[in-house]
């Protein structure tokens, strides 16, 4: 009996995200590009967003009134009128640094026969912490054979 050896493989994209001030946007379909540009079917996909006052997370993405108690939740959690120190950039940018300790930066999610194995409802979401847009990188790496 012989053992073949099983290559990893590596992929990587950059994507430009344009955000339209603090809202949830959806985002699932891009990664899901890359993922089958990749050509793996079995393995792990991480998504990074390289910014300190946005967040990434999976939620669902079927009823629009969770984005939205979500928002109002982390508002009260953190409000804009609070006394921080750090107010370089706005009265928004602290209270964004918080919502993006309390959320992520990263997820990685499971690649099965090559496609996300995501459940049924549920969505990947740039969630934009600052009152005006931005444009946002993540990069999206997909590992596996």
């Amino acid at each position: 009996m012989t053992a073949e050896a099983v290559v990893t493989r590596h992929y990587q994209r950059l994507l430009t995200l344009r955000s339209q001030g603090k809202s949830l946007q959806r985002f699932t379909p891009q990664v899901e590009a890359v993922v089958r540009e990749s050509g793996i079917h079995t393995g792990l996909c991480t998504v990074f967003l390289r910014h300190t006052s946005a967040s990434l997370i999976i939620q669902e993405n079927a009823d629009p009134d969770v984005l939205v108690d979500l928002e109002t939740f982390l508002a009260r959690l953190v409000p804009e009128a609070a006394p921080y120190r750090h107010s370089t950039e706005g009265p928004d940018d602290m209270p964004a640094h918080i919502r993006t300790v309390l959320t992520h930066t990263s997820e990685t999610i499971p690649v099965m026969a090559g496609r996300l194995a995501l459940g049924t409802w549920q969505g990947l979401y740039l969630w934009e912490h600052r009152a005006r847009g931005a444009v946002r990188e993540v990069v999206v790496h997909v590992t596996g054979n």
